[in-house]
């Protein structure tokens, strides 16, 4: 598979790397490390992604050359850390960027193990692994490309950013050595971490958020699921700021007897979104219980749903995992 999309990406002149609707440091980092070890290749490359880069992830270097316009005069396109038609429904919902991708050549970069559920013709390149920086890291080093100091920072912030810090279950051995591989080609973890800490800081408003957030959290199965639900006048007034996923998802994962925290956006047009990170590997069955995808500890879903709907069938689909995976308690 390494031979097969090294010769689609080294027979195309220009290419553009899609990111999923929710970017995060694995799509942007390895988006950004793509943009440099394919520059180097001499090919033109263009970075897009639906959505602006959410400000708690510029402290990422070069996070400002992701565009919002889909550039149709490429002739490859690269997904990266999504293999699922449900996180790339803004892109798939602009007819013009559906067709292209029904009708140019199309690599996906991804992490999660599982099957692919895009609805278009694509060659799939997936291990295994922590992030889809770790996947770019090992298809660099089968084709033979030169990674740059900058992309390897790049990978690493995204392996990172996927592993909380090289803390998570799917961690190993392979993890620590690539993540040792990057360091000696030039990423420095402790400058990454003290741009991060940065922008991380929090306002007032935004801390005063996050404890009003912290006090509508509904335990749900003996406190086993963990949910949080995010209107869309609040998605509106503090999303530009800081993620409200992003700012209290990982917070429920330390809850005593939580098994899988669950944050829930709601939007006018009836669209509810879903972003799971659990303790046990369970949230990327319970995501495609929605048709969403992920992986064992992390995954998301959207669906057009009424709020009640949806956490009704999220306690089914939860126990449902929980009695699948044979151990209900952390």
């Amino acid at each position: 598979m390494f031979e097969d999309v090294k010769n689609q990406i080294e027979a195309a002149n220009k290419i553009i790397v899609i990111q999923a609707e929710n970017p995060d440091g694995d799509s942007i980092g390895s988006s950004l490390a793509l943009e440099e070890i394919l520059g180097d290749l001499g090919k033109d490359v263009v970075l897009y992604c639906p959505v602006e880069v959410p400000k708690y992830l510029r402290y990422i270097t070069g996070w400002d050359r992701i565009v919002t316009d889909f550039d149709f005069t490429a002739d490859l396109a690269i997904i990266v850390d999504t293999a699922a038609d449900v996180l790339l429904g803004k892109v798939l919902d602009i007819p013009s960027a559906r067709r292209f991708l029904e009708d140019k050549p199309v690599v996906v970069i991804d992490h999660h193990t599982t099957e692919s559920t895009l609805s278009f013709s694509h060659t799939l390149l997936t291990l295994e692994a922590v992030s889809t920086s770790h996947v770019i890291y090992q298809l660099a080093t089968e084709s033979g490309w030169q990674i740059n100091p900058q992309a390897a920072e790049h990978m690493l912030i995204a392996l990172m950013s996927d592993s909380l810090g090289l803390t998570t279950p799917n961690v190993t051995a392979e993890t620590f050595y690539v993540a040792g591989k990057l360091t000696e080609l030039g990423a420095s973890n402790a400058a990454i971490e003290e741009r991060r800490r940065e922008f991380m800081k929090k306002s007032p408003e935004i801390l005063a958020y996050k404890g009003e957030l912290i006090r509508k959290i509904e335990y749900l199965l003996d406190n086993k699921l963990a949910l949080v639900h995010v209107p869309w006048d609040e998605i509106e007034k503090y999303s530009d700021a800081y993620n409200p996923g992003a700012l209290i998802g990982d917070e429920l994962r330390l809850v005593k007897d939580v098994a899988l925290s669950v944050v829930i956006k709601t939007y006018p047009d009836g669209k509810v979104t879903g972003r799971l990170r659990g303790n046990l590997p369970i949230a990327e069955a319970v995501a495609g219980y929605f048709g969403g995808g992920g992986h064992p500890y992390a995954a998301g879903f959207r669906i057009y749903e009424s709020y009640d709907t949806v956490v009704s069938e999220l306690v089914v689909a939860t126990e449902k995992a929980l009695q699948d995976h044979g151990n209900s308690t952390i």
